[in-house]
């Protein structure tokens, strides 16, 4: 670790494969299939400009990593109110830390007390899309900008998109519609081209770098290894499932409810305070 530099190689632990183990992208479970990203329609790809063996996918999470929103609480603003439409209560969102959940997660612990389970909440998926993103979009369109951009990321997504090596796309928290608008909002919805995965997929976090993974193996028609794909994103929730998928993590300082040391804790393979300066970040990711 190199001490005072904002972009830190970390001693993490590369992943859940054996030493010297070379797996590709298992399909998931037959229980949860995975299918293409129904909502938002991704860029025919041709074949990346480099060998398969030296290309990286970058697995983006949105909040706090690319943009946050102007004040503090605002997912649950548009939030509760749509729980309490469709549930008849937003039980105990009000008082959660949700930073680094998935919003099925997020949904479903802030309404187990209330006696709505998993289950239940998965029945309502679609409505419940349908209505957050409605309601953010009457939130976000009142004149007022609900989310800005976070220092440096516009210019740094150009430099990695022009880049060879380099293919982006989303995983995240939030539904996907809603990581699309957000996206869309803030003019950074163009540099996603592959397909990824989103909060309504399944309420562990950890599940999603897999099915983003199979998506993009199919849509590149590619057999990349875990080891291949770079999770991006400011909690420890982020690191934690690129760990279980094997791939790589690269932690941002720009969240608002981890410190510095609560995120080296749970030692990813490289940390930056954030997203600034672009040769930096392309430096640190060619090192892992």
């Amino acid at each position: 670790m190199r001490d005072g530099v904002r972009g830190e190689k970390t001693d993490g632990v590369r992943g859940r494969r054996g030493d010297g183990e070379k797996d590709t992208v298992s399909s998931p479970s037959p229980n949860h299939p995975v299918s293409p990203s129904p909502n938002h329609p991704v860029s025919p790809s041709p074949l990346p400009p480099v060998p398969p063996s030296d290309l990286r996918i970058l697995l983006w999470d949105i909040d706090g990593t690319l943009i946050r929103s102007r004040r503090t609480g605002a997912y649950k603003e548009y939030t509760i109110p749509v729980l309490e439409e469709v549930f008849g209560t937003s039980g105990r969102l009000a008082n959660m830390r949700v930073s680094g959940m998935t919003d099925l997660q997020i949904i479903a612990e802030a309404l187990s007390e209330e006696g709505f389970t998993h289950h239940h909440v998965r029945e309502r998926i679609h409505q419940l899309s349908e209505r957050l993103t409605a309601e953010a979009k009457r939130v976000a369109g009142n004149g007022e900008l609900f989310f800005e951009v976070l220092p440096g990321v516009v210019n740094t997504l150009e430099v990695l998109e022009n880049h060879p090596r380099y293919e982006s796309a989303l995983l995240t928290g939030n539904i996907e519609p809603m990581a699309y608008l957000k996206m869309e909002l803030v003019g950074l919805d163009h540099f996603f081209k592959l397909p990824g995965a989103f909060g309504e997929e399944s309420h562990i976090r950890r599940d999603l770098p897999e099915r983003a993974a199979a998506r993009i193996n199919k849509h590149l028609q590619l057999d990349l290894t875990p080891d291949q794909f770079i999770v991006i994103g400011d909690t420890p929730n982020d690191i934690d499932c690129a760990r279980h998928f094997g791939a790589r993590a690269v932690v941002v300082g720009t969240g608002r409810f981890y410190s510095r040391e609560e995120l080296l804790e749970c030692k990813p393979d490289a940390w930056l305070a954030d997203l600034s300066d672009a040769e930096l970040v392309l430096k640190t990711l060619d090192e892992l």
